[in-house]
């Protein structure tokens, strides 16, 4: 039995940050998990910056709201879900990540939580379990499931080389250089392919 787990951001819908990042003309807030392997460093330096310019979550959620899927991926999701199951692990937000995940269909969605003021200050965030996207692919082979994984940053290479195949997706240079091993793709068709194979 198989279970693909995607990351979503870079994946199947543009990276939220970069996109708020463009919003506020805050160009720091560009800096993702392609960039800063420590998540937990990355989060704490985000909210420093978000506190910093007075911003908040309806601020971010208003960003959120005219961002679309990227080109393609509802379709091959769709087509992916007839063929198998499918998880997104994602180290984004569920108060982020709900607007998108309407526009994909409702796939399964396991995140991570915020802690926001009333008045939309975020004042912290929860996440799910150490290691996420590790422990849930880990999780699910304790549980009978052949893992394959896709993803585009550091945060998801334990999951990619976890499972019984992994693949980069629109993943960066630098990455792709450092991960010679790991099957490289760009394109849904490619992807979709790959994992038909792996099935």
């Amino acid at each position: 039995m198989n279970i693909v787990c995607l990351d979503m951001e870079g994946v199947l819908v543009p990276e939220i940050w970069i996109a708020f990042a463009a919003e506020s003309g805050i160009p720091e807030l560009k800096r993702t998990t392609r960039d800063e392997p420590d998540y937990d460093k990355l989060m704490h330096w985000r909210l420093g910056v978000l506190r910093e310019h007075g911003l908040g979550l309806r601020e971010i959620q208003s960003t959120i709201a005219n961002i679309d899927p990227l080109p393609g991926a509802k379709e091959f999701l769709d087509e992916l879900r007839t063929l198998t199951q499918v998880v997104i692990l994602s180290d984004t937000f569920e108060e982020f990540a709900k607007p998108l995940m309407a526009k994909l269909g409702w796939p399964t969605l396991l995140c991570n939580a915020l802690e926001a003021a009333p008045d939309g200050t975020i004042t912290g965030f929860h996440m799910r379990c150490e290691r996420s996207k590790l422990t849930t692919v880990k999780a699910l082979q304790s549980m009978g499931y052949d893992t394959i994984a896709a993803g585009d940053s550091y945060n998801d290479l334990d999951m990619i080389r976890a499972s019984k195949a992994g693949f980069l997706f629109r993943s960066t240079e630098q990455i792709k250089q450092d991960h010679p091993e790991l099957p490289a793709y760009d394109t849904f068709a490619d992807l979709l392919e790959a994992i038909r194979r792996a099935l």
